[in-house]
């Protein structure tokens, strides 16, 4: 997929990656496409279904690989994340997010409309009785119809209604509904994705299944089928594979793999994700102490801390630290190892991919590697700057 005109490319396609401009956010996509496959794979393994969230790539393209390769379609946050990817030929969207102003409801209405005419679907979060009567009065406006997911807190501590008696009584005023189709339970717990230790992710998941798993029972006593729990981040998907409960994961960052993420200690029936996303920097500057490249905070987001170096070896670690929106700087990590000199190219693992992602208008897609591969795609990022 070409990028609009008046954008600007750091790179062509068949270029060299030493060709490639800087900064520039850089895919690996050999290790990319491996991540797809194990997940894939996972997916059958446990025989749960996997619906990836695009608020990580923000791309249709990457939306629409992972479906060829077995994704029941893609999660987003936003409405405007939805109508991107909808423009760019995915059908089947979840926005996994209560969506309350009545403007955007009837955005979300339309779009509704829109996929059903194509043969998809649209889904959308609901967390409060309110909620329920403003989308219904869009999707009846629209004469649409939607599947609606309740949103119920298994820990994370931001949306969501409680399990139990709240979730039931929401799900029957769904349930009442002619425009909606009440299509299960959303129980995603962010929370968890980064709690270091694999002991503290188990524990907090084991609470986030008996919420969910008492809450559904509780709807299907009360003589209202629930057709799907769905949650899960690449940080525990393990556990909710497993747990009999959930039949849908929605991991999004095991396609890129950021540098927080590989932090956490593993669990040894995760699948093993390589990093995928990179940022291409030069040295700009080169001293006795440090040196100084061009990718700052204005190329990878550092809400999640700083980028990693990727290094061939101890000699050439290096540690980055802030130098402000244009620039970083670089130190060696052991006394007397190797400064990188000027002109000299380094890759950054960002903290963030998701963040990160958002801050660039494409991704450039190398095959061969990122010593002497090529570049074979340019990846638009079509729902870069999303945000209503």
């Amino acid at each position: 997929m070409k990028p609009p005109p008046d954008t600007y490319n750091p790179a062509t396609t068949g270029q060299r990656v030493d060709q490639i401009d800087t900064p520039a956010l850089v895919v690996d996509l050999d290790a990319m496409e491996r991540n797809i496959q194990r997940m894939a794979e996972f997916a059958r393994k446990h025989q749960v279904r996997w619906r990836p969230h695009a608020k990580m790539h923000k791309s249709a393209e990457l939306a629409l690989q992972m479906q060829a390769a077995g994704a029941t379609g893609a999660c987003v946050q936003k409405t405007a994340e939805a109508e991107a990817l909808a423009a760019g030929g995915v059908n089947d969207i979840f926005i996994s997010n209560e969506v309350v102003a009545p403007h955007k409801l009837l955005r979300v209405a339309r779009l509704a409309a829109l996929l059903a005419a194509r043969g998809g679907r649209l889904a959308i979060a609901v967390d409060s009785p309110e909620g329920i009567q403003r989308l219904g009065e869009a999707l009846a406006a629209a004469r649409a119809a939607a599947d609606v997911l309740i949103e119920i807190d298994v820990g994370q501590g931001r949306c969501g209604a409680a399990p139990g008696p709240e979730t039931l009584a929401l799900a029957q005023a769904v349930h009442g509904q002619p425009q909606m189709r009440f299509a299960g339970l959303h129980a995603y717990h962010g929370g968890a994705q980064h709690l270091r230790s694999a002991r503290a992710r188990r524990e907090a998941i084991a609470g986030a299944v008996e919420a969910a798993r008492r809450t559904r029972d509780l709807i299907a006593a009360a003589g209202i089928d629930v057709p799907l729990v769905t949650g899960a981040g690449t940080g525990t998907l393990v556990h909710e594979a497993a747990s009999g409960v959930y039949g849908e994961l929605q991991a999004g960052s095991f396609l890129f793999m950021d540098a927080d993420y590989a932090a956490n200690e593993r669990e040894p029936a995760q699948p093993n994700f390589e990093h995928a996303l990179f940022v291409k920097t030069q040295v700009i500057s080169a001293r006795a102490t440090h040196a100084v490249c061009d990718a700052g905070h204005k190329s990878h987001a550092i809400d999640s801390g700083l980028p990693r170096v990727l290094a061939q070896d101890d000699r050439h670690a290096l540690d980055y630290a802030s130098g402000g929106d244009e620039h970083g700087i670089l130190r060696a990590r052991r006394p007397g190892g190797h400064l990188p000199a000027l002109g000299q190219m380094l890759w950054l693992i960002p903290g963030h991919c998701d963040p990160s992602v958002n801050l660039h208008d494409v991704m450039v897609g190398v095959r061969g590697g990122l010593e002497g591969g090529a570049v074979e795609r340019l990846l638009r990022v079509d729902a870069r700057g999303a945000l209503s």
